[in-house]
């Protein structure tokens, strides 16, 4: 939201109030507060009639400092408000007696310095002294407008060559300059500068990032005010903000999902592959049987069964009973897909139709949201006359699980959580939230109450979801989906920027609908779209009028989707162990070429690529021809598929038939491979292969590869390289163990195996770039 006509004037009917004289500065042991007026106070006279800002610096976590501008301080707490998980460490304040000097305030490797005398600056620094980012004369506002509306914004400086990421799921480009966001969340596909998943915060390759603690709607302008600052905005007389600091974008990940939350660890199964019926299309347990069938009989694993919105009936969503005309036997079909390994996940949304049993029930007891005349709030859009769960309701809460614990209890494995975006903003809740905050926030309380359900049911580890909406917090509850996508290229791409950006807002695990899910992808796009979404975290085949099953394209689909269905099981030790790291972390599995190279300067905008894990790059290609222009980081790297070696730094054009793509893995790496291409869940440790690339002489690693439920380590490998002798020892296991050189195989007999280099590595130095091509 705009405030200003240019740089000088302000829009006709807005006042902005800004600091402009401190006039104290109180240390308060953990806290540090500046009491600024709003014009120079030269005489006593100058404090009457004058209006002051408080600004509050604290910190709930080492090297994390909160920022809290007041004007009025006299409203009441409003609910919700995010769940921070604080952990306050020591805090160092300096106050000096002499008029005029700064202020300092220091927690962990962040300091914030306030200016006492002259313009008002409020700097943040690193250990080393290095300015991250400020907030300066014009940046604070204390806003009103001519229709009794009042804000508080904030403008913190960006500068040169300094690049933004983040503010959750945005399907434009990943650098976030020059672009205008509002925080609020709609079902507005994936095509627009709407979102499903909107999250008030933003890291910089800077190294720090600003988490802005309202769960309302936040309005930023990044560098479309003023083009040399980020502003935020909120309505009311309080804003809320924490910088977090960090050595580069991952340490700052790191400290955000230590604030809001880490994602919790998912099940090894639902790294498979998951087949939908899709949305509209015609099913019953004959034409699922055909399709897991079909999958079987061209070897494509399947390793989850999901049933859409129509497994229920028409017009009755959600009441979560089985549609009786199409599944007369759902217990039974049930196990019959359980006798088959499959998992199965189903359809739910929090919305109940009128003609849903549940409606009248839920009206009953209190537990649907209500108008401020203390009726039902309902509409028609999606499902006939619906309303929506009051999750702010303990008892509702309650009720909502024991309808889906019987679905549970009847063999279904997971949810798919749509919806919960088109929350209105005109009813009364139930704990007396203020609405407008409960916009975004009600996603968060959805998908909260299915995973407490799965994880009591199931266990801790077994708990997953498919969920489309998200807010600040709502990584603990994996797994999130792009959403509506087109069936093209360009949609495609929009749905990867969508993931990334997501990625940078601490979101650890993501999907996409694999061939988009509105219209019928054209072969080539389905084909493509295959590599990527199954070298992505999660996947799945869904759509919406069609099936997604690899034969309804052309037998070269087939094809496709068992290469790299059988890929991904392979790689299934590495994944799991970046699922570990997501866990551990808060770094996500799929990860911006700029969170693992932040300062190169070719990687900073490269959207259109990623890292899967720390160590292969995944380009996916864009083009029914087979076109692609990739970026390749410094360093020999090489192709898993072909083993060809490309050296940067570089961008490089390639042609790819759709059997491969650029995956090229970094120098230095050790990549466990799986023995196993049948299923995602197996013992990793038996039979794995090292696969060692371009390392240096004088390199050390170590490698842990997971347990089949990476609840913990099964096996750790350590590798060394000396001269030209590799030496590879096993701790841990038993189990057979092979390391890979060069695209052979050297089983090992013992718990330490001693190859010969292959002669490419020879002159490679420390940082495992090849010394003759330099």
């Amino acid at each position: 939201m705009k405030f200003t006509d240019g740089y000088w004037n302000v829009l006709p009917g807005v006042e902005i109030l800004r600091p402009r004289h401190v006039e104290s500065v109180e240390d308060g042991g953990d806290t540090l507060t500046v009491y600024a007026a709003t014009a120079p106070l030269n005489r006593r006279g100058d404090t009457l009639n004058r209006p002051m800002v408080t600004i509050t610096l604290d910190s709930p976590l080492d090297g994390v400092i909160g920022v809290r501008i007041e004007h009025f301080q006299g409203g009441r707490d409003r609910r919700p408000a995010f769940e921070l998980e604080a952990a306050p460490g020591p805090v160092r304040i300096h106050r000096s007696e002499q008029p005029g000097d700064p202020a300092t305030f220091t927690t962990g490797d962040l300091t914030a310095t306030i200016d006492t005398d002259g313009p008002w600056r409020l700097e943040f620094t690193d250990a080393r002294g290095r300015v991250l980012t400020g907030s300066a004369d014009r940046g604070i506002g204390i806003i009103s407008t001519d229709d009794g509306s009042h804000y508080v914004r904030e403008q913190l400086d960006i500068g040169v060559a300094e690049h933004l990421y983040g503010l959750g799921e945005r399907f434009g480009p990943l650098v976030k300059n020059g672009q205008s966001i509002d925080i609020w969340n709609e079902d507005g596909g994936t095509a627009s500068d709407q979102a499903y998943k909107n999250v008030p915060f933003y890291v910089s390759d800077r190294g720090y990032g600003v988490f802005v603690d309202h769960p309302e709607r936040v309005s930023f302008e990044v560098g479309t005010e003023v083009v040399s600052r980020t502003q935020f905005s909120v309505p009311g007389q309080v804003l809320q903000y924490y910088v977090i600091g960090g050595s580069d974008p991952k340490e700052v990940l790191r400290r955000y999902t230590a604030l809001t939350g880490r994602p919790a660890r998912v099940p090894t199964w639902s790294y498979g592959l998951w087949l939908s019926t899709s949305f509209t299309t015609d099913y019953d347990e004959a034409t699922v049987t055909s399709f897991i069938d079909g999958m079987a009989q061209r070897d494509l694993p399947l390793s989850v069964f999901h049933f859409d919105c129509f497994w229920m009936r028409q017009f009755h969503w959600c009441d979560f009973v089985w549609d009786p005309a199409t599944f007369g036997d759902p217990e039974g079909m049930l196990t019959r897909l359980h006798e088959r390994d499959l998992k199965v996940s189903v359809w739910i949304n929090p919305y109940i139709a009128q003609r849903s049993h549940l409606f009248a029930e839920g009206a009953e007891l209190g537990y649907l949201v209500k108008t401020a005349a203390g009726d039902i709030w309902q509409w028609d859009m999606w499902q006939a006359g619906m309303a929506l769960v009051d999750f702010t309701n303990p008892g509702a809460w309650t009720w909502y699980q024991d309808k889906l614990r019987v679905l549970l209890r009847q063999g279904v494995d997971a949810f798919k959580t749509d919806f919960g975006e088109r929350i209105p903003t005109d009813v009364v809740w139930h704990d007396g939230s203020d609405p407008q905050r409960m916009h975004n926030y009600y996603t968060h309380l959805y998908n909260a109450c299915v995973f407490e359900l799965l994880q009591k049911e199931r266990g801790t580890g077994e708990a997953v979801l498919f969920a489309r909406s998200a807010t600040a917090g709502g990584q603990q509850f994996p797994v999130h989906w792009g959403g509506d996508c087109e069936s093209t290229f360009a949609s495609m791409a929009e749905s990867l920027r969508g993931g990334l950006s997501l990625a940078m807002s601490g979101f650890g695990f993501w999907s996409h609908d694999i061939g988009g899910f509105e219209g019928m992808p054209d072969p080539a796009v389905f084909k493509r779209w295959l590599a990527f979404g199954l070298l992505s975290s999660h996947s799945r085949l869904h759509g919406s009028s069609s099936y997604r099953v690899p034969w309804a394209f052309d037998d070269e689909a087939v094809d496709v989707a068992r290469r790299f269905i059988h890929l991904k099981y392979e790689l299934m030790p590495y994944l799991a162990r970046a699922g570990q790291i997501a866990t551990a972390e808060g770094v996500p599995v799929m990860r911006p070429m700029v969170l693992e190279f932040p300062h190169d300067r070719s990687a900073a905008a490269a959207d259109t690529q990623y890292l899967l894990g720390d160590s292969v790059l995944v380009a996916p290609v864009f083009d029914a021809g087979g076109d692609v222009e990739f970026y390749v980081p410094e360093g020999t790297w090489t192709n898993l598929l072909t083993d060809e070696r490309l050296t940067g730094p570089r961008w490089v054009r390639q042609r790819h038939g759709f059997d491969t793509l650029p995956l090229l893995v970094r120098p230095g790496a050790v990549l466990p491979l799986g023995a196993r291409t049948d299923r995602p869940d197996y013992d990793y440790a038996d039979g794995v292969r090292l696969a060692v690339f371009e390392f240096a002489d004088g390199a050390r690693t170590t490698v842990s590869v997971p347990t089949a439920d990476a609840s913990g380590t099964a096996a750790t490998f350590t590798v060394t390289r000396t001269g030209n002798r590799l030496e590879v020892s096993a701790a841990g296991t038993d189990r057979p163990w092979a390391v890979r050189l060069a695209g052979a195989d050297h089983p090992a007999s013992g718990d330490t195996l001693t190859l010969d280099v292959p002669p490419s590595w020879v002159g490679l130095d420390t940082d495992g770039a090849d010394r003759d091509q330099h």
